[in-house]
This record gives structure tokens, C-alpha cells and sequence, in this order.
């Protein structure tokens, strides 16, 4: 081998070694893709830019509030605007309703994220959001995710409350006899993930056709449809999909009930409930089936190599974040600071959080990151409500409406037809600029203020 070729070599392995010592976005990416032709990207695509436009629809009781808290802190990172509720409808947008413009608060009417519950008006969606806005939606098993809401909504879903001792056995054994499709809540009772989805929750059993063209739509709707029980495996799709780091995608499990708060499905009970929500049923299947076909075309080993470092990214960011530990589940009234304590939906039901330990040891970069990813959904929404709503006011303020201007220019002239025709004074000759000075300082403050 000549000695340029040997060179030429030893060039490319030192680059190499030293780009994976020093760690970072570049070494997960290439640790990922090594050996993976499936993965392999296009020279070009290390230049491309990571995609800020996602349009989320938070289904219900599917792991989406981690979802949720994933985005609101890429928003943050990046400077986004995060679409928002009005305060007239809490943290979602008017749910049970569907989405309606509307409904988003005039601080945050023009999103490049939205991530809070709606029920979907796909079309309503289209012209809030970029029109580059990705769609993404994360569905879960759904005997699962009923047992969750019955557990959930145990208070407030009035075809559950009349249930007999709130037993889930006793509804199963005949849910028409509880069951109202008129109740307020009843969305929560029957095909919920169906509802959320905008399609019709109480179609009869059996109509094949309807079941095809929901799941068509959604289809044509989403570039992503994410499985709760295949959570890690959806966020590599995800980060494919928009191009973002690893990163992007750490998270920890949020908004989760205490072990005392859920219960084990007898035998046969997983077949009523998927029977009960037939449509959720048939979604589920046909989406979880096409998430490993996409899967299959990224290879598994390449698939697995990606969640072994996910994984281990989010130990290192979670340890960092509680003292070299992994962090305690707590009850909202073991965790001492307030502002993380969790929304608790009844004195039945206890959802669990975090309370991190004191800062002392970590940078306030770092600090106020760790406090992001644990901060529960109802905090966080309205902490990026405050950082918009701010943002607006300062812009709105550094610029003089079109009036004002108006007036302004009028003055000016004015003043300056006077000192033509008459001449400055003495007074005004000498005070008359530190005069002007102040008043435009004064009329700044007010405008700030």
C-alpha cells in the first residue's frame, strides 16, 4: 500500500475516534448508523435542518402527556410558539367539542407546535397549522387504555358512576345498562380513541365499511401513528421523521397512576372490552401492524441499537437530574414543591410525579431542564402561556401602532412649521432636545410598561 493511501487511512480513523470521543449528536447518530444500509442517510441529509412544525393529537390515557412534555420542551429549545387553549377551556381545546380555531388563545393563533387534548377537525387543524405541519397521534391496546379510564374518570364519567361498587366486571356484564351515548362524558365509556379522532363512537358493531374509512382517514392525516406499548421503538420513527438528536426525544413516564390505583383484567375481560370499543379495537390492530412494518424497513438490529442508546441516553439524563439516582415515584402529597405535584382526577385514584432533589449540585441551565421534564401538563401549559403571552406584549409594544405613528409624524411637522415661522427662544434652544429626549424615553417606558 502506498504511503498516501496509508495516510489517507490513518486520517479517516483519527477523524473518526475523535468525533466518538468527543461524544454528542454526531457520535449516537453514527454509532446508529454503522452497519445499518436501512439507516444509512443521503451525504446530504446531515444538512438538513431538524423539522419545527408538528401538529399532535393527545389521545387519551396512551402515554401522550409524555408525548406532550417532549415537544413543549422542544418548543422551548427552540424558540417556538406552542398553540394554546383559550382560559375558558382549561388545558384542552374545548374538548369534548371539535377543534375550532377559536379555541386557541389569541397570544398563540399562529403555532408551529400543538400538542394539547382536542378532538380532531382535521381540516380546522390545516389552516391554524404551517402548511409543512407533520401529524402525528399515539394509540395504545385497548383493554389497556379502558381499564385506565374506568379507573380514571371513575368520578366524573356518569356511565361509570352508575356502576354498582365502581365494578368494572359489573359494567362489562351488560354496558347498555349504564351506558348513555348523550352524557356529557360519555366519549370516556365507549370507543374513545375513535372519538378523539373525530369518528363516530357508537357506530353498531360490525360496519365494516365505516371502520375501513376511519381508519383511511387517519391514514391520510398522519404521517405518524405511535403505539404506547412500543413507546421507545415510535420515537425513533419520530426522530426520523422530523430529523431531530437524540436529544430531542429523552423523556420520563408522566401522568401515571400508583400501583394501588390499577387493576389486573381477569380472565376474558380483555375480550368484552375490545369488544365494547370494537372500532378503538380495529384501529389498534391495523396501526400497531403498520408501526412494525415501518419498523421492519429501518432492521431491527438498527431499530434496536437506536432504543439500547435511547435508553441509556435518557438513564444519563435522569440520574443527572436526581442526584446519581433514578428518581422515586411520589403521590401528590409526598411531593413537596407544589408546582409538580399532578392533577388528581378523584380521592379513588392517586397519579404519581416526581420531586427533584435540591439544585445545589447542578447549573441553572441544567436545573431548569430537569424541572421541564417532570413538570405534569396542567404546570407546563400554563407556564408556556406566560412565556408567549409575554413575548407578544414586548413585540406588540417595540412597535407604535399605525395611528400613533400618524399622530407622531403630525406633531413633528407641526413643531417644526412653528420654529420655522417664529424661531426657536432661548429656552428651547437650550433645553429643547433634552426636553424631546425625555419624552420619547417616557413614551418607550409607557410602551414597555
Amino acid at each position: 500500500m502506498s504511503q498516501k493511501k496509508i495516510f489517507l487511512v490513518l486520517l479517516v480513523i483519527s477523524s473518526v475516534s475523535l468525533l466518538l470521543h468527543h461524544g454528542g449528536h454526531f457520535s449516537w447518530t453514527l454509532k446508529a448508523f454503522l452497519g445499518c444500509p436501512a439507516l444509512r442517510p443521503h451525504p446530504s441529509a446531515g444538512l438538513k435542518p431538524k423539522h419545527t412544525s408538528v401538529a399532535f393529537l393527545k389521545t387519551h390515557k396512551t402515554a401522550s402527556t409524555t408525548v406532550q412534555n417532549i415537544l413543549f420542551r422542544f418548543a422551548e429549545r427552540h424558540n417556538l410558539t406552542v398553540g394554546l387553549p383559550v382560559q375558558a377551556c382549561a388545558h384542552q381545546f374545548c374538548y369534548p367539542h371539535r377543534f375550532s380555531r377559536r379555541y386557541v388563545h389569541p397570544h398563540t393563533t399562529h403555532p408551529q407546535i400543538i400538542a394539547s387534548h382536542m378532538r380532531l377537525n382535521a381540516s380546522e387543524l390545516r389552516r391554524l397549522m404551517p402548511p409543512d405541519a407533520v401529524y402525528v397521534t399515539i394509540l395504545r391496546e385497548p383493554a389497556a387504555m379502558f381499564e385506565s379510564l374506568f379507573s380514571y374518570y371513575n368520578q366524573h364519567c356518569g356511565s361509570f358512576r352508575r356502576v354498582p361498587n365502581g365494578s368494572l366486571e359489573a359494567f362489562l356484564d351488560g354496558p347498555l345498562r349504564y351506558y348513555r351515548p348523550r352524557d356529557m362524558d360519555a366519549m370516556f365509556a365507549r370507543n374513545t380513541l375513535t372519538y378523539d379522532l373525530g369518528g363516530e363512537k357508537d357506530r353498531p358493531p360490525g360496519d365494516v365499511a365505516y371502520a375501513g374509512e376511519l381508519i383511511r382517514d387517519v391514514e391520510r392525516t398522519f404521517s405518524l401513528v405511535m403505539i404506547a406499548e412500543h413507546f421507545d421503538e415510535s420515537l425513533v420513527l419520530l426522530r426520523h421523521l422530523l430529523n431531530w438528536d437524540l436529544e430531542d426525544i429523552l423523556y420520563v413516564k408522566l401522568n401515571m397512576r400508583s400501583p394501588g390505583s390499577r387493576r389486573s383484567l381477569g380472565l376474558g375481560l380483555p375480550a368484552q372490552i375490545r369488544a365494547w370499543n370494537w372500532l378503538d379495537a380495529r384501529l389498534y390492530d391495523h396501526f400497531n401492524a403498520s408501526l412494525w412494518r415501518r419498523l421492519d424497513e429501518l432492521g431491527s438490529a438498527c431499530v434496536e441499537r437506536e432504543v439500547r442508546l435511547l435508553r441509556l441516553a435518557r438513564d444519563r439524563l435522569v440520574r443527572g437530574c436526581f442526584g446519581g439516582q433514578l428518581p422515586l415515584l411520589r403521590t401528590s402529597a409526598q411531593i413537596e414543591n407544589k408546582e409538580l405535584r399532578p392533577w388528581q382526577p378523584s380521592a379513588m385514584v392517586d397519579i404519581v410525579g416526581y420531586d427533584l432533589p435540591p439544585n445545589g449540585t447542578r447549573p441553572g441551565g441544567q436545573a431548569q431542564e430537569c424541572l421541564k421534564l417532570v413538570l405534569p401538563e396542567v404546570q407546563y401549559s400554563r407556564r408556556l402561556l406566560r412565556i408567549q403571552s409575554l413575548r407578544q406584549r414586548r413585540a406588540s409594544s417595540a412597535r407604535p401602532s399605525a395611528p400613533l405613528r400618524s399622530t407622531l409624524a403630525r406633531r413633528r411637522l407641526h413643531v417644526g412649521s412653528a420654529r420655522n415661522s417664529l424661531g426657536p427662544t432661548l429656552t428651547q434652544r437650550a433645553a429643547g432636545p433634552q426636553a424631546r429626549a425625555g419624552a420619547l424615553s417616557r413614551f418607550s417606558r409607557r410602551q414597555l410598561s
